[in-house]
């Protein structure tokens, strides 16, 4: 290992043949190190989301990473230095020898970063790939349709599968006036009723200025935990740990322009508040908290939540409005279209067989989940818990009007209809 910390696959950083070099960091400290030429990358990488950014995974590995466990493959110019690829990587504690990309099920695109002007990084970064595939699986989750990893798949010789992962919607990032436009004349009126409402009450919103951030990131986590209480809050979102990842992550995003957290206001007060993360590529809201207050008001907080995502990302010139990860009822009102993630799993001829009882489990659990969405099943699960709905005697629901059961493997949907 040289004295910044990168450990090599062989002796030394290895040549391609392609005038680049490959190397695995596998320590902590020089991945800190690697943030102003990673986002240097991160702006050369047309595919990439906010979930790629050198501040959200050095963030999320601070707050969840194991030591010893870390694999970042770089590929760099062999003439300067300059990174061209880079593969953000991690050893997990999964039962089969697996290899996932960082940020985990906090994180709803999953990518490698290439650059769009280097073609020959991406089968560089394949065949580094490859020698890791040779004693683990790497288990590639939420690749987004068009992501660089996508490009890995023609290059990659060995045995390898592809799995659907979760569903995003989308939309065009326009004002929302141009949404309701798009609606039928009837669901229109209605979402204009909605926005005179917000209107009317008085809602102002307000980009928090940088150097608030920690207090109103508090603020908005306190808002997550009062709005969904009794209702089955996500519980990794009441944890120190991942409001020590929000902190980190969006305070340094915010200075590059990849977040922003809008606070809603009435009176002066702050009812709501909105995280949003922003690439070229995307926007989408990645958390939010709303006060009760406003379903007493008959404030539509998806509404709210909409408009101030329409605008950040009709500013800020994205390709995209994502609505996340999720198909809830709510997002379909407003006309977006599906993108289904896709799960690549890879392996060598040798750890083949890895990968195929890897991709079973993965379908067995997709199956029981389709199950428990099925109708006829719900009505056996509440015919079953009888009346109240819950063994436990609370009659609550999990997570929100007619939601249905987490995916599978602790991923759960952030965003849900609160009025």
């Amino acid at each position: 290992m040289s004295a910044l910390g990168i450990r090599a696959t062989a002796a030394g950083p290895r040549r391609t043949g392609r005038r680049l070099t490959v190397s695995v960091c596998r320590d902590e400290r020089h991945f800190a190190s690697l943030a102003a030429e990673w986002d240097d990358l991160f702006g050369r990488c047309s595919a990439a989301t906010p979930f790629q950014t050198h501040a959200w995974l050095h963030s999320w590995w601070l707050s969840y990473g194991v030591p010893g466990r870390l694999r970042l493959v770089l590929v760099r110019a062999a003439a300067d230095g300059r990174l061209v690829a880079a593969a953000p990587l991690w050893r997990t504690r999964a039962r089969v020898p697996t290899v996932e990309f960082l940020g985990g099920a906090l994180t709803d695109y999953g990518d490698v970063l290439a650059d769009d002007d280097c073609p020959e990084a991406v089968p560089a970064l394949a065949d580094a790939l490859a020698r890791l595939a040779r004693s683990t699986v790497l288990d590639l989750r939420e690749v987004r349709p068009g992501a660089a990893a996508e490009r890995l798949l023609a290059f990659w010789t060995g045995p390898r599968t592809r799995l659907p992962d979760s569903l995003c919607l989308e939309l065009p990032p326009v004002r929302v006036e141009e949404l309701v436009g798009r609606l039928p004349s009837a669901r229109a009126q209605r979402a204009r009723a909605k926005l005179r409402r917000i209107d009317r009450e008085g809602v102002e919103a307000r980009l928090v200025p940088a150097d608030e951030l920690p207090r109103a990131l508090r603020r908005l986590l306190d808002l997550h935990r009062r709005q969904w209480a009794g209702r089955g809050v996500t519980a990794e979102h009441l944890t120190e740990r991942f409001a020590a990842h929000l902190g980190r992550s969006v305070r340094a995003m915010a200075e590059t322009g990849h977040a922003g957290v809008t606070e809603f206001l009435i009176g002066g007060e702050v009812v709501a508040a909105d995280l949003t993360l922003l690439s070229p590529r995307l926007s989408g809201g990645y958390l939010y908290g709303a006060d009760p207050l406003l379903r007493s008001l008959k404030v539509d907080v998806a509404a709210l939540l909409l408009r101030n995502g329409a605008r950040l990302a009709a500013e800020a010139g994205c390709g995209t409005l994502s609505l996340l990860r999720g198909d809830e009822p709510y997002k379909h009102h407003w006309r977006p279209s599906a993108a289904r993630n896709q799960r690549l799993l890879l392996a060598a001829r040798r750890t083949a067989p890895l990968l195929w009882l890897r991709a079973a489990r993965a379908a067995g659990r997709c199956w029981a989940a389709d199950r428990l969405r099925d109708r006829a099943w719900a009505r056996r699960l509440r015919s079953w818990a009888g009346p109240g709905g819950r063994r436990d005697g609370t009659g609550a629901r999990g997570a929100g009007s007619g939601a249905a059961p987490p995916p599978p493997g602790g991923r759960t949907t952030r965003r849900r209809a609160t009025a």
